[in-house]
């Protein structure tokens, strides 16, 4: 398996500089691959072309780029000036997000994301290919009907392939994820749950583009934290279901959060649905308490070490390529600290490791 981590340019107390030696000291430790994300942030792609000058090896990733904040042919710009930049070192992650950041930071409308994502893969892949850029679509025409606009290729052109990675989680945008991708950007994963919840929507993408599991890196995300005892292991849990009852509870709208439905499809229906009850009438304390244990340490790497090695062979067994790490800690050192023992636990994993 590869090691991944994911990073915001606006985390790290809002300090960039510890973002910047954060990464630098990941690559050094020997991770793979560092997404960068942008939620309601700082945005993905101005931290991308800045780290890409500060490292040499590492592999970087729009972890993702939001659609519906940028035409098409701007993201097809940005990922091909970034992958030229950095040598062929750039992954496109891109992702629907959500209604309140589409709708409520840049008045897009939300509705169709599946139809929005396969035409800005289509008008993407134009651009990328360096044909006259012209589509028809649902959401998107080009060149503009009725205006003054023709059909134009972009001046510049990928000098390496940029692979695909989708962020998806519903049944339908996990087909399209095997059917176009070359990597799925998971999350809330567990692996006793995955065929039904993940992998049987991923595999009909797959069939239907004459693909298998063995051309799409399956890249998931956790976070990891060590406990040296069961009091340690305690509070680690405890102060991860606050974080949980949010993401079900608060990440989307009333009628619309990928979490709580991921959840969902994984055995936890009806606690999910009182989390988010609770979380949305105000009481953030009663959702909380209704995360159990389990909940938590079935979507984390967090655990004694010897616990996180076992989850990280049952990972390896499920079909996961690539272990996207958010490492514990409350300062920098110590995050690093976290991240070079995953490291390497994922290496100890692996056959010969």
């Amino acid at each position: 398996m590869r090691t991944a981590t994911t990073v915001e340019a606006s985390g790290f107390g809002d300090d960039p500089a510890q973002v910047v030696e954060f990464v630098v000291e990941a690559e050094r430790l020997g991770l793979d691959l560092c997404f960068v994300a942008e939620a309601w942030g700082s945005d993905a792609p101005s931290a991308l072309g800045y780290l890409a000058a500060r490292t040499d090896r590492l592999l970087l990733g729009s972890g993702v780029i939001q659609i519906g904040t940028r035409s098409p042919v701007a993201v097809a710009q940005a990922a091909i000036t970034l992958s030229n930049l950095s040598d062929g070192r750039f992954v496109l992650g891109l992702g629907a997000s959500g209604p309140r950041v589409i709708e409520g930071l840049h008045g897009e409308a939300f509705a169709k994301p599946l139809t929005r994502l396969r035409e800005n893969i289509d008008i993407i892949g134009q651009a990328f290919a360096g044909e006259k850029i012209t589509y028809s679509g649902v959401r998107y025409t080009l060149p503009r009907p009725g205006g003054e606009g023709a059909a134009m290729r972009l001046s510049t052109r990928p000098r390496h392939p940029i692979p695909l990675y989708l962020a998806a989680m519903s049944p339908a945008m996990l087909r399209l994820t095997g059917e176009v991708a070359d990597g799925w950007l998971g999350t809330s994963f567990v692996p006793e749950g995955a065929v039904h919840a993940y992998f049987a929507h991923l595999d009909e993408g797959l069939e239907h583009s004459g693909r298998t599991r063995a051309d799409l890196d399956i890249c998931q995300g956790a976070e990891v934290a060590f406990a040296a005892d069961e009091e340690t292991l305690k509070r680690l849990v405890d102060a991860r279901k606050g974080e949980l009852a949010f993401s079900l509870g608060g990440m989307g709208t009333v009628n619309t959060n990928f979490y709580n439905r991921a959840y969902s499809r994984q055995g936890w229906t009806t606690v999910a649905a009182e989390i988010r009850q609770r979380w949305q009438a105000g009481d953030r304390d009663g959702a909380t308490a209704l995360v159990t244990d389990e909940m938590v340490l079935a979507t984390t790497l967090i655990g004694t070490e010897e616990m996180v090695r076992d989850r990280l062979r049952v990972w390896r067994d499920a079909g996961v390529n690539t272990v996207r790490l958010y490492p514990a800690g409350d300062t920098l050192e110590a995050k690093l600290e976290t991240l070079g023992r995953a490291i390497e636990l994922v290496r100890a994993v692996e056959p010969g490791g």
